[in-house]
């Protein structure tokens, strides 16, 4: 009896010693990260059968089991990976939200001063100190131009750096989480019934803190393993064995860096950037391509079709010195590129693009692919939408959003390109014109009437013809005969003694066209009346073209037609700050639904004191009380011996 008193009451001072070591254990990482409370799962041993039933034999201490929430959990890594991705996005878009909005250093002053420096050689096209003060408004552009390209540039090679530098984070989580996975499986060989609590919370910690590197998902295996998948089930860890991802360079464009993984036997794969969500990595990823790319772009899309319509109007214009005037910006370098992939094969080929529309021009990056046999697909990069789809080119002077592609040697089959149409556009773009005097500010025709005419007819200021380049005849000396016979008029080209045109019906008001220029006749001329278009020859004070410059800043030269230069700067402003503010939303909602979830994990996870206190004292009296039951049978044992005295 005394024996089986002894027993029950040295089990229950086990199952209370296991308690205050467990409640002890818990205190004492009641602010370790990751920790989840642990609690005793106490049973009884199976009691003794005698002739007046079951006799309780004591208790045992079955397992250390925490208290943990698989589903919780989930909802804490999901909230969480969207959280960061969000926090990583806002860091790197409010860079070009505060560059491009910012009143003295976005491109809106720069365009103003320019436009401003072109109505002051408007108004006082003779001057030398006007034409100087617009040559320094155009450097001040192009350096505004310039210098956010610039800023946008070092905004992608820190993106690129980042991405390296969160690929070696996240390497390194996934050695860790293998290696637990190792310890795991050792602890825990002696069955599930007896988990390793503490390397289980350990490699729960290091899962969450990798998904906020990048989105996860887990699966566990039959050994108590975790196996980790990133994108749509790629691996990153299996068991005790480790993918590695690498920060390599795209293999059409050197200057980005995109994510491969390497397998632990060796085997490289490039991942497509679609698959790499969520975490900081994921946040990167997206900002560059849903707004650095775009906004780059847009910008070289301005810088492209300001300059090149403002060259069109100045090669339609007359210098100080009478010579026409040629490009007043130098477009050489900043037009499409195009880079071949890095994994084509021979023959390699060679693809051409070159700007027809620059109206047309999209904010978009293409894909081109050859197909074999001459046939191409073009891919827009933006929406994905399929240009060609195993065709053959467009011949010129046919375009696709502005763009003449040309293959001038066929590439071998599935040997692609990518074309970045305005990219460089802001960069690379620069002043030709270094003389104030060859600032093609006049019209290079002038008209006159004879003095002798009779009738009432009046002839215009006429206009030089677009496009460019003017019609070689342009300055050549025409004179307008009338009524011969009557109604009508002659057109002859006295330069070149060349007759134009005889006997043509005349409109009062009409349009009357030749040699590139155009003129308009108002009134009744008589017969015999004349009117004379020649050079403009000492035209220093003719403002005629300078006009038409100054006009450009208000037309819809842009997005098809819709838009003017500024009012498509701002589109890229507006877009920019509404991004800004919805990523900044999304991304406190997300945060508030990772803290609900980790509030929820903290009610049933987390170590609460003052219970911890209370089942201390529990404890505490459940061993005294064993510790009495032993005392107690110590005394029966004593009054047993006593009756053999």
């Amino acid at each position: 009896m005394a024996s089986g008193i002894f027993s029950v009451a040295v089990s229950g001072l086990n199952v209370a010693q296991a308690g205050v070591l467990t409640t002890g254990h818990n205190i004492a990482n009641a602010s370790t990260p990751g920790y989840s409370r642990q609690r005793i799962v106490q049973t009884t041993n199976s009691p003794q059968f005698t002739g007046s039933g079951f006799i309780g034999k004591g208790a045992n201490v079955e397992t250390i089991q925490r208290v943990y929430s698989q589903f919780l959990g989930s909802q804490v890594l999901s909230a969480q990976t969207g959280a960061a991705e969000m926090d990583s996005y806002l860091a790197q878009i409010r860079q070009i939200d505060n560059l491009l909005a910012d009143p003295n250093a976005g491109l809106s002053p720069a365009m103003a001063g320019f436009f401003k420096g072109v109505q002051e050689v408007a108004a006082n096209p003779a001057s030398i100190p006007a034409r100087q003060s617009m040559l320094s408004a155009s450097q001040s552009l192009v350096g505004r131009f310039q210098s956010i390209d610039q800023r946008l540039r070092e905004i992608r090679e820190g993106v690129n750096s980042q991405i390296t530098s969160e690929i070696t984070l996240i390497n390194s989580y996934a050695k860790q989480i293998a290696d637990v996975n190792q310890r795991i499986i050792v602890a825990q060989a002696a069955g599930s019934a007896v988990p390793a609590n503490d390397l289980l919370d350990q490699r729960d910690q290091l899962i969450a803190e990798l998904n906020k590197e990048i989105r996860v998902t887990t699966l566990q295996q039959s050994d108590g393993a975790y196996s980790i998948f990133i994108g749509n089930g790629q691996p990153l860890v299996v068991g005790t064995l480790n993918y590695t991802l690498q920060a390599v360079a795209a293999p059409d464009d050197p200057e980005r860096t995109i994510v491969a993984m390497r397998s632990p036997s060796g085997v490289t794969v490039n991942m497509p950037e679609s698959l790499l969500t969520g975490g900081k990595l994921g946040g990167l990823i997206a900002f560059r391509a849903e707004s650095l790319d775009p906004v780059q772009n847009a910008l070289g899309r301005i810088a492209l079709t300001l300059a090149q319509n403002f060259n069109d109007q100045h090669r339609l214009g007359q210098g100080l010195t009478g010579a026409l005037g040629g490009d007043y910006f130098n477009l050489a370098s900043a037009g499409p590129t195009v880079m071949a992939n890095g994994n084509n094969v021979a023959p390699p080929g060679t693809v051409s693009v070159a700007i027809s529309d620059v109206g047309a021009l999209t904010t978009s990056d293409y894909r081109l692919t050859a197909n074999g046999a001459g046939n191409y697909t073009l891919l827009r990069l933006s929406d994905n939408a399929v240009l060609l789809n195993a065709a053959p080119l467009p011949v010129a002077p046919a375009s696709i959003d502005g763009l003449t592609i040309t293959a001038a040697s066929a590439p071998a089959a599935n040997n692609s390109f990518l074309i970045r149409p305005t990219r460089g556009g802001a960069g690379n773009l620069a002043v030709s014109i270094v003389d104030a005097r060859n600032i093609a500010a006049a019209a290079p025709i002038r008209t006159s009437a004879a003095l002798a005419n009779s009738g009432t007819g009046t002839v215009s200021a006429g206009t030089v013809n677009a496009p460019p380049p003017p019609n070689a005849a342009l300055q050549n000396q025409v004179t307008i005969t009338f009524d011969n016979p009557a109604g009508t008029f002659d057109v002859f080209d006295v330069t070149a003694s060349t007759s134009l045109a005889t006997n043509v019906i005349y409109t009062p008001g009409g349009s009357i066209t030749y040699n590139g220029w155009t003129i308009k006749v108002s009134g009744a001329p008589a017969a015999g009346d004349v009117f004379t278009i020649t050079n403009n020859a000492n035209g220093v004070s003719d403002n005629r073209n300078a006009q038409l410059f100054g006009a450009l800043q208000t037309q819809t030269k842009m997005v098809g037609g819709t838009a003017s230069y500024q009012s498509a700067y701002s589109q890229i402003v507006s877009q920019t700050g509404n991004k800004t503010r919805e990523i900044e939303v999304t991304g406190k909602a997300q945060q508030t639904l990772a803290d609900q979830a980790q509030t929820e994990v903290d009610k049933m996870s987390g170590v609460n004191l003052d219970e911890e206190a209370a089942n201390l004292l529990r404890y505490q009296q459940a061993y005294q009380a064993s510790a009495k039951l032993i005392e107690i049978a110590g005394r029966l044992f004593d009054e047993i011996l006593a009756l053999n005295r």
